[in-house]
């Protein structure tokens, strides 16, 4: 693996459906060493606390594989890294191979597994699609979420290794179908949802999210 771009943006104002919105989304690709602390990236600012940020989201990682994809699918020209709101754009960021719990390396900085990501409306704000979040669930390709294990500097370019494969062995694409796809079997819903349970890097997020989901069956 290897990072192709680092991202971060400041607050921005934006208009959107006659209201005033204060967004992080709108992520640009920069230069340099960055720091990254507990929390998130040096210069990126984290507006809606309670569904971005924190210290189980404090940095997002995107596979730059899947950029293909999505300009295909909406017919775009071009799409800039950066543009689904992640600070890391990584070459070989797979779902289906990484696991919650799994931690890697990007130069000094070390990185935990702790979600996959949920899209709110501000995926459809920054791609002027109003259908964006929903299109992204179904298409499951979700790019992960990290806790700071080890705070560092990262920089495009930096090679990325995966230094502990938790032994649970539930990959982030598992997970995301484990609690959204209707199409799987009940029964291998609740598998791989109890297994995640037991997770301790599991965001507090997602533990809730699953033990309120399993206490409905």
């Amino acid at each position: 693996m290897k990072v192709r771009s680092v991202n971060i943006s400041l607050s921005k104002q934006v208009q959107y459906k006659d209201k005033n919105i204060a967004t992080g989304i709108f992520k640009q690709p920069v230069s340099g060493r960055i720091a990254v602390n507990q929390v998130n990236l040096a210069g990126d600012q984290q507006v809606d606390l309670e569904n971005h940020g924190g210290e189980h989201k404090a940095v997002y990682g995107f596979a730059s594989e899947h950029y293909p994809f999505w300009q295909h699918k909406l017919a775009l020209d071009d799409l800039a890294f950066g543009q689904f709101g992640e600070n890391l754009t990584i070459d070989g960021l797979d779902e289906k191979r990484l696991c919650i719990g799994d931690q890697i390396q990007v130069g000094q900085t070390i990185l935990e597994i702790t979600q996959p990501r949920v899209p709110c409306f501000k995926l459809g704000m920054a791609f002027g699609l109003d259908t964006m979040p929903r299109l992204f669930v179904e298409n499951a390709a979700t790019g992960i979420y990290f806790r700071v294990i080890k705070t560092g500097t990262v920089a495009a370019g930096d090679m990325v290794s995966r230094i502990f494969r938790h032994p649970d062995n539930v990959t982030v694409h598992a997970l995301f179908r484990a609690y959204f796809d209707k199409h799987l079997l009940i029964e291998e819903k609740k598998e791989t949802l109890k297994k995640a349970l037991v997770i301790h890097a599991l965001s507090t997020e997602w533990r809730d999210k699953i033990e309120a989901r399993l206490s409905q069956s």
